[in-house]
This record gives C-alpha cells, sequence and structure tokens, in this order.
C-alpha cells in the first residue's frame, strides 16, 4: 500500500483509539468500585443503548472480514456462517434473554449455582467460559494481525505480530481502567461506525453494478473461477461425506452456540429489568440482522470487483477482502477515493476488533474473579478485592491471547470464531438449558455437563485438521489427526447434553425442590432479581 494509505489509516485507528481511551479514562474517574458497577455497568443502561452494544459485541472481526472473506472464496457456503450467526439469536431471544437475567447476577455461573453446591459448579462454569473467551479473542487478534499487514503492505510477521501486542495492551487497558461502562460506550461507539460503514460500502457495491443483484451474482461467479459452482451448496462443504458432516456440525454449533457465549450472556445483566433485557435483544436482531444482509452484498461484491484469486493472494484465508473492495470501489490503488474509502474500512474494521476484545476480556476475567477465585478461596471475598482480581486476570488472559493470536495468525478468523461457538454450545448451553428447565438436575449433572461437552470439543479439534496433518494446519510438519470434521460440534455439543443426564441420573443427591420452585418463580416473574 502507498505511504498515502498507510497514513491516513493510522490517523483514523489514533483518533478511535484516542476517543476510546478518553471515554475510559472518563469512565475511571467516576466508578466506585463496586463489584456491580465493574461487571454491569450499575445496571444503568437502556434497552436502546444495550441493543447497540450488544450488536457490537457480536459484529465483530469475524463477521465483518471473516464472513465476507469466506463468501468471497467459497460463495454460498461461505453465506452459511452469517445464516447461522443470525438465526442463533432467536434462540437467545426466545429461550435464555430474560431468564438469565433474572436468574443470575453477573456470570452464567451465578444462574448454574443459584440451585446447586456453589463451589464445584462456578468452577467448573468459570472454566469452561474462560476458554471460550480466549478461543474468541484469538480470532481478533488474527483479524488485527491481517489487517495491519495489509496496511502496511508487508507479508511478513513483524506487522502482524506488533499488532497483536498492541490490541492486547489496549483491551486490557480498557477493562482494568473501564469496566463495564466503558467497555459498552465503546461497544456503541464502534457498532455506530460499523454499520455506517457497511451501508456506504454496500451501497457503491450496489451502484456499480446498477442495483442488478443478478449481474453481481453472475460476475462473481464468473471471477470466482468456479462458474455457477460458486452459486450453489458444495464448494466447500460438498464434496465428501465428510465435508457435508462438517457443515452441519458447524451449524449446529453457530445455532446453539451464541446463547452460551459469556460476553453475550453478560451483556443481559446491564438493564435493570428482564423486560429491558428482552427489549435489547429485539434492538440487537434488528441491527445485527441488517447487518449480515450486507455482508453477503460485500461478500459477492469482493469477488466480483476483486476478483477471488486476488483475494485468496493477499490473504489465504479471505481476510482481506472488504479492504481490498473498499480500495477498488474508491477509485483503484494510487487514487484519492480509493486511499479514502480503504482507510476508513480498514479503521472501522480496526475499531471493531478493540471493542470486541474488550468485551471478551471483560466478560472472562469476571469469570476468573467471580467464580474461580471466589471458589477457590471458599468464601465469597469483598467486592473490592474481587474487582482488583478481575483486573489482574483481565492481564492474564490478555497475555494468553497475545501468544494464541500469533500461532493462528494464518487461520480465517470466521473459521476460529467457530470453534468457539462450538465450545460454548458443547459446554455452557447444556448446563444453563438442564438448571432452568429440569426439576431434577443435579450439582454431578451440572458439572459433567460443562466438562462433558468441554474436553470433547477441545480434544477434538487438538485431534483434527486444524490443529495437524495438512498444509493449512496450525502445525503443518506433523500429524496426529484422527479426527475427520474441522468442527466438533455434531459431537462434543449432544456428549454434553448426555453427560449432564448422566450425572443427573447416577447421583445420590436429592435435588431441592424449593431452590427450583424460586428459581423457576424468579426467572419466569423476575420477583427477587437483583
Amino acid at each position: 500500500m502507498t505511504g498515502d494509505h498507510q497514513i491516513l489509516a493510522l490517523l483514523l485507528f489514533s483518533g478511535f483509539v484516542a476517543v476510546t481511551l478518553g471515554i475510559t479514562t472518563w469512565v475511571s474517574r467516576r466508578r466506585h468500585g463496586s463489584a456491580e458497577e465493574f461487571y454491569a455497568g450499575g445496571r444503568l443502561f437502556s434497552p436502546m443503548e444495550n441493543g447497540f452494544a450488544i450488536a457490537g459485541d457480536y459484529m465483530s472481526a469475524a463477521s465483518f472480514l471473516g464472513i465476507s472473506g469466506l463468501i468471497a472464496l467459497y460463495g454460498y457456503d461461505g453465506l452459511l456462517y452469517g445464516v447461522g450467526f443470525l438465526v442463533a439469536w432467536l434462540v437467545v431471544l426466545f429461550l435464555v434473554a430474560e431468564l438469565v437475567r433474572n436468574c443470575g447476577r453477573f456470570t452464567l455461573a451465578d444462574v448454574v449455582a443459584a440451585r446447586m453446591s456453589e463451589r464445584p459448579v462456578r468452577i467448573a462454569a468459570g472454566t469452561s467460559s474462560v476458554m471460550v473467551s480466549v478461543l474468541y479473542l484469538v480470532a481478533q487478534m488474527v483479524g488485527a494481525g491481517s489487517l495491519v499487514a495489509l496496511l502496511l503492505g508487508r507479508s511478513g510477521g513483524a506487522a502482524q505480530a506488533w499488532t497483536v501486542i498492541g490490541v492486547g495492551a489496549l483491551m486490557v487497558i480498557y477493562v482494568s481502567l473501564g469496566g463495564m461502562r466503558a467497555t459498552t460506550w465503546i461497544q456503541i461507539v464502534k457498532a455506530v461506525l460499523l454499520l455506517s460503514g457497511t451501508v456506504v460500502l454496500t451501497v457503491l457495491v450496489l451502484l456499480r453494478f446498477h442495483g442488478d443483484v443478478d449481474r453481481l451474482l453472475l460476475t462473481a461467479a464468473e471471477r470466482s473461477g468456479h462458474g455457477r459452482a460458486f452459486l450453489a451448496p458444495g464448494l466447500k462443504y460438498g464434496g465428501d461425506w465428510n465435508a457435508r458432516f462438517d457443515f452441519i456440525s458447524l451449524g449446529l454449533a453457530l445455532v446453539l452456540g451464541t446463547a452460551g457465549l459469556p460476553h453475550i450472556l453478560s451483556r443481559f445483566y446491564t438493564v435493570p429489568t428482564a423486560r429491558a433485557a428482552r427489549r435489547s435483544v429485539v434492538w440487537s436482531i434488528g441491527l445485527i440482522g441488517s447487518f449480515y444482509l450486507m455482508t453477503i452484498v460485500l461478500g459477492f461484491g469482493a469477488a466480483a470487483v476483486v476478483g477471488t484469486q486476488a483475494v485468496r493472494g493477499s490473504n489465504a484465508a479471505g481476510n482481506t477482502a472488504v479492504p481490498l473492495l473498499a480500495l477498488d470501489l474508491g477509485g483503484g490503488a494510487g487514487s484519492t477515493g480509493g486511499t479514502v474509502l480503504f482507510a476508513v474500512v480498514a479503521a472501522v474494521a480496526f475499531a471493531t476488533i478493540l471493542a470486541v476484545v474488550a468485551g471478551i476480556t471483560l466478560a472472562s476475567s469476571a469469570s476468573v474473579a467471580h467464580d474461580l477465585y471466589a471458589s477457590l478461596r471458599r468464601r465469597r471475598g469483598k467486592p473490592r478485592s474481587e474487582v482488583a482480581v478481575a483486573r489482574c486476570a483481565a492481564v492474564g488472559i490478555g497475555v494468553v491471547a497475545i501468544g494464541l493470536g500469533l500461532l493462528a495468525r494464518d487461520l480465517n478468523v470466521a473459521f476460529l470464531v467457530g470453534l468457539a461457538f462450538a465450545v460454548a454450545a458443547s459446554a455452557n448451553l447444556p448446563v444453563l438449558l438442564y438448571s432452568l428447565f429440569w426439576r431434577g438436575f443435579t450439582t454431578r449433572g451440572a458439572v459433567w455437563a460443562v466438562y462433558g461437552g468441554l474436553l470433547p470439543a477441545v480434544g477434538l479439534v487438538l485431534l483434527s485438521p486444524v490443529v495437524s496433518g495438512s498444509p493449512e494446519s496450525l502445525f503443518p510438519g506433523v500429524d496426529f489427526q484422527y479426527f475427520p470434521l474441522e468442527n466438533p460440534g455434531i459431537v462434543s455439543i449432544p456428549l454434553g447434553f448426555l453427560a449432564g443426564w448422566l450425572g443427573t441420573v447416577t447421583s445420590d443427591e436429592v435435588p431441592d425442590e424449593a431452590k427450583y420452585a424460586e428459581t423457576e418463580v424468579r426467572s419466569l416473574t423476575g420477583a427477587g432479581a437483583v
């Protein structure tokens, strides 16, 4: 890229970072250090504000960069990611949003521990939440590295490595200083920027083809090198039965995983009532639905305008399709319009990454402090000491995410998020649904449900083509690939539910009917909710 691209984009990066750091500093001066303030922003956000913040949390680098890139590379099969991400919100709306808000305080473990033996349940749920959060963070780190490497015109690893380190440092600052209030306002600002940028690009793509969507799709198919097969199922997931099962596994993970994502569930605690939580989800569905419809246009637009081979040549996983599309739509390399549009899109994408990693880091540090630390101490700590632990946990999680982000920088970010969804659907969703809806559920069942989904999900990923056995793997030089699918959800999700059932029916514990009745009344009516 030219020096103009670099200077302008870096100025826009710096402007967003300055604004978000200003928000964080302002909030840090006003906070009073309570757990409720740090974890839930004082529960003072309106449904519209929280809806925008949820949309900001959910519309990640995987959505903006990864899904569009997959569509540009694989056509119809790439589009399936966007459909899965969107449909998942119906599960959240109808099954968990209000109930989680009524039953918990800050984390997923609060909901489960309401009627179980607290210590083992909190340790299990906290461990699972941290694992999901770290996987999700790695995806954002990879997206940041790809973006800045493209911006600086360098294919080496040094630019990506320093970018990953910089993003990690910023997310630790946002969380440790500002907590949930600063993170929420950063998410709102980012959601507005991302939606505005996506609308502009979508309009420009449609104008390029004079509003003729058929012409857009046919041109994309022609320039993809695959012809009409680009617009039909099977290019990525239809080659053999392994690929078809991989697709089913991916769909299950995407649709069911959202309801188990810690950073999404924690957003329901930032509003004052369950009704406000439900209205937040309605706002977020409208915003997220509009966004994913536009990413479809951007993905096929990148294939039609830039060309699939050019996208793959820039980044093998397709993560740079949207910035390249912006450059071309603005007038091409070297043009003023192309420079400006490319820089704006790159800055928006970078803002997206910073905002999402802040939300995920906050949720995972809350799990470490509120669930793991408090449980391992055997007694609940004072709120201020718990918040201090959460701030320290943010640093540790940032270091782990940076290391894994450097290791996985050649993988597609949407695919990496798919793995996080698979773990969330396998470990968190079974224990959440059983706790809310099964009267006879026991502590052993809860612990077995978490580990029975978490361990197979992580183990199968380690034994899959993602890690070894192919040139695209994390470790291409070795081969311990024994599981043929890239997405473990088709096996690990049923195992999570099965383990929860098996643990319950083999347990000697007598379910506490009074606690279940209390939880049921509170979840459905909000009576006694925090």
